[in-house]
């Protein structure tokens, strides 16, 4: 894991890591892929151009438990054999990410609003010891329904644990609907802000953008105890078009035709963000 990552190999790694959950997904005739797609980004950001050595990271959303082992793939982490056992019977790669099976996954996600509190009590013991480890949290949107989550943030605020950073997967919808029709958030960031955060925005599929964020978010931490929560604007099943924006992409699997679409359209998205970022750097 490093923090020197360049645009353009953050997006190869990303559309590897789309193409394998992919993959995974179809075998399983599983759902979640949208919840997958929407948060790829945040963990290939995350996992190869912020985290260091001794940082830990909790999936909140245990729901994209695809993208996660996927990510860990890509790093080296999981085997492609171990990749191929996705939801099979007796697998260690479960719908849901497991306890104890990997030192990559700490705790077992999925029952909704736990991720952050495990990140506070493991920043709060890290602090107790002296030990400079971060804590990088994502949690869904929906999930901040879960009073547990509002909780934990009060918690880290009074402990001003900034050695937790906290990242929200924005993309507006949940398992039975859009937030907020079914528990309105806004507004998010002045709730945050008067839990004791500080907060910063960003556009959650941009890793220019990402790169902007982690530098303003070291700034901060550097300046303040306060602790820091990333609101990322995200789309759920980004980057297929009859996914994207949907309540369905939360469930459905893909069938054949949808399978090669979905492949397809995300490759063609690659080249032209890829000439995007040549462009720019």
């Amino acid at each position: 894991m490093t923090q020197s990552r360049p645009p353009n190999e953050l997006l190869g790694r990303a559309l590897s890591v789309k193409k394998r959950f992919l993959a995974m997904y179809k075998k399983a005739n599983a759902g979640h892929i949208g919840s997958s797609l929407s948060c790829t980004e945040l963990l290939v950001f995350l996992r190869f151009a912020w985290m260091q050595q001794g940082d830990r990271f909790v999936l909140s959303k245990g729901h994209a438990a695809g993208a996660l082992y996927s990510v860990l793939a890509e790093e080296g982490r999981l085997t492609p054999e171990e990749t191929e056992t996705f939801y099979e019977e007796g697998t260690l790669l479960p719908a849901l990410p497991p306890f104890g099976a990997f030192d990559d996954i700490p705790f077992a996600t999925g029952s909704l609003g736990y991720g952050l509190s495990i990140c506070a009590g493991m920043a709060l013991g890290a602090k107790f010891k002296g030990e400079s480890k971060r804590f990088f949290c994502v949690t869904s949107d929906g999930e901040l329904n879960e009073g547990s989550v509002w909780e934990a943030a009060l918690f880290i605020a009074h402990h001003r644990l900034n050695n937790v950073i906290w990242m929200i997967d924005r993309n507006k919808i949940q398992a039975i609907g859009r937030t907020e029709d079914v528990l309105g958030l806004e507004p998010l960031s002045d709730k945050l802000t008067a839990f004791g955060f500080r907060v910063l925005c960003v556009n959650g599929h941009d890793f220019s953008a990402l790169i902007t964020a982690r530098e303003r978010c070291e700034s901060l931490r550097k300046a303040s105890d306060q602790p820091i929560a990333i609101i990322a604007d995200t789309v759920k099943g980004h980057g297929v078009s009859f996914m994207e924006n949907t309540v369905d992409c939360h469930y459905l699997p893909l069938d054949d035709a949808q399978y090669a679409q979905a492949v397809s359209e995300l490759a063609s998205s690659y080249e032209h963000i890829r000439s995007g970022y040549e462009d720019a750097f």
